[in-house]
């Protein structure tokens, strides 16, 4: 009897331990604040954004209008710009060491360009849809829609995957991502949600309601989804845009009340 006591007694521990961190690990929620807006191309898809030695970079989709640009952070403007055949949907994109890594969409193909010059360099097979695409230094980080990130080594060979999960269940529809302090930020498509995810196991740790950034005023019948995170390393500024949105944010986090 006494074992069994004991038994039951270790049992009912283990269990109040689980209870206690599943609440631990819920994930905070926060809501933002604009601190700066700036314009942006409503001719954009924004599809990749992305600060590199303190310029701002931007992949924008659309057959037909898929383009690679620096741009000018004031004015919005591209100061350089390639432009894609109609047969490619540009999607995510990022540096790392001196190559530029482009994704496409549903072509396959991933494409490397000097970073500095812009100039194309290579190609590579791409074997899921291209999404989003960002990095920790070392590896590149894509998304493909699903729940899984995916980190793959410069030669786009499949490192690991990672499963995300918020509160304990998948979390789908992972898109435009951003390595920001040692997490993924990641937008969660059709919604105006971001997630920040922890690489070491793939939970969410902190959702961040962006409901109402780009006001009813600034929309029209061509206005997209949220989508664009880009983390500026010199001055610790996040910047938040859309797809033929408007405006450009510098936005900080706030708990949510």
């Amino acid at each position: 009897m006494t074992r069994k006591i004991l038994i039951f007694s270790a049992m009912a521990a283990m269990l109040l331990f689980c209870a206690s961190s599943c609440k631990a690990q819920k994930a905070k929620q926060y809501t933002i604040e604009v601190v700066k807006e700036y314009p942006h191309d409503t001719h954009s898809y924004t599809q990749g954004l992305f600060f590199q030695d303190g310029e701002l970079f931007e992949s924008t989709g659309q057959y037909g209008e898929s383009t690679f640009r620096k741009v000018e952070l004031g004015t919005g403007k591209a100061l350089k710009r390639l432009d894609f055949a109609r047969k490619y949907f540009v999607e995510g994109s990022v540096v790392l060491g001196d190559k530029l890594y482009i994704l496409t969409w549903t072509n396959k193909i991933a494409f490397v360009y000097n970073a500095e010059t812009l100039e194309y360099e290579s190609a590579y097979s791409y074997p899921r849809e291209g999404w989003g695409l960002t990095t920790d230094g070392k590896s590149l980080i894509a998304s493909d829609g699903s729940s899984k990130l995916y980190f793959l080594s410069p030669e786009f060979k499949l490192e690991k995957t990672l499963n995300v999960t918020l509160n304990g269940r998948p979390l789908r529809l992972l898109n435009e991502l951003e390595w920001i302090d040692s997490k993924i930020w990641a937008n969660v498509y059709t919604t105006d949600m971001i997630v920040v995810i922890d690489p070491a196991d793939g939970k969410v740790e902190k959702v961040i309601d962006c409901s109402g950034l780009l006001p009813d005023k600034l929309r029209t019948r061509r206005t997209d989804v949220l989508n664009g995170i880009a983390y500026n390393p010199e001055n610790g500024k996040t910047y938040l845009t859309g797809k033929y949105w408007p405006r450009l944010y510098e936005i900080r986090l706030k708990p949510k009340k």
